[in-house]
């Protein structure tokens, strides 16, 4: 299976983490299982045609069939919402056709499209998204801080940006799909799978879990657990290609 990024188009690094592709080989089925990344995805494949891959809070497993090819944008934590016009939370752990959430996406990235046209396709439609898009700032601010500063409570972060708890959760649910409690706890596990994926490895998970701001090893183990179905060790000796590690996620690369 090939998984290629590449970076935003000029001017939509705000809105956007990449662009993506995933061509599936004609040799057979690929099975994949996709972890949680904070991120929603307008995604055209050429089975289907255009669908919206919503925010993960599990991991979603997926078999795609033989010669299919993806190419995707992936939207930022809290740009997605603004961008697609969507409210993310009733996208969460959720694939849906853009025919029935958004059909003028649908119209211009139809089932019936070469790979080579979809990819030319898909850098003007989501840079006409992002240029109607209204992000909300305080979204965006408490996304980059919880990434910093794993340890900030939510009370805390909602003090920082002079907003309730209440407010700030309604409004991460709209713009991300979850609030800002399960949006700390994914970077947290992206941070994990960063240092899983390092040359070497981490160091040891006891340290891991106190840099990444988890309350003990314990803590790291059961968080990892309920991600990924797997436990930290587990992930470290699996198969990569086999696992959609979103490596452009996030509000800097992890």
């Amino acid at each position: 299976m090939d998984y290629r990024e590449w970076q935003p188009p000029a001017g939509l690094g705000g809105v956007l983490s990449c662009l993506w592709m995933r061509v599936v080989p004609a040799t057979g089925a690929a099975p994949v299982t996709v972890l949680p990344d904070a991120c929603a995805d307008l995604i055209w494949s050429s089975e289907h045609g255009a669908f919206i891959a919503g925010p993960d809070t599990r991991p979603a497993p997926a078999e795609l069939a033989p010669g299919t090819v993806l190419i995707g944008a992936r939207f930022r934590p809290g740009a997605g919402g603004p961008a697609l016009r969507l409210s993310l939370d009733e996208l969460r752990d959720q694939r849906v056709d853009a025919a029935d959430a958004a059909p003028l996406l649908a119209k211009r990235l139809p089932a019936g499209l070469s790979p080579t046209e979809a990819a030319q396709r898909i850098g003007p439609v989501v840079a006409d998204l992002a240029a109607a898009a209204r992000l909300d700032p305080e979204v965006g601010e408490g996304a980059r801080l919880l990434a910093i500063r794993p340890e900030l409570t939510v009370a805390r972060l909602a003090k920082a940006l002079y907003v309730s708890e209440r407010q700030l959760r309604r409004r991460f649910d709209a713009a991300v799909g979850y609030g800002p409690k399960m949006l700390q706890r994914v970077l947290r596990f992206r941070g994990l799978l960063a240092r899983l994926d390092a040359p070497g490895g981490p160091a040891g998970l006891a340290q891991v879990a106190s840099d990444l701001g988890y309350a003990d090893q314990a803590h790291l183990t059961r968080e990892t657990r309920e991600l990924s179905g797997q436990t930290p060790a587990e992930l470290a000796r699996a198969h990569w290609p086999d696992l959609v590690i979103r490596r452009c996620t996030g509000t800097r690369e992890v």
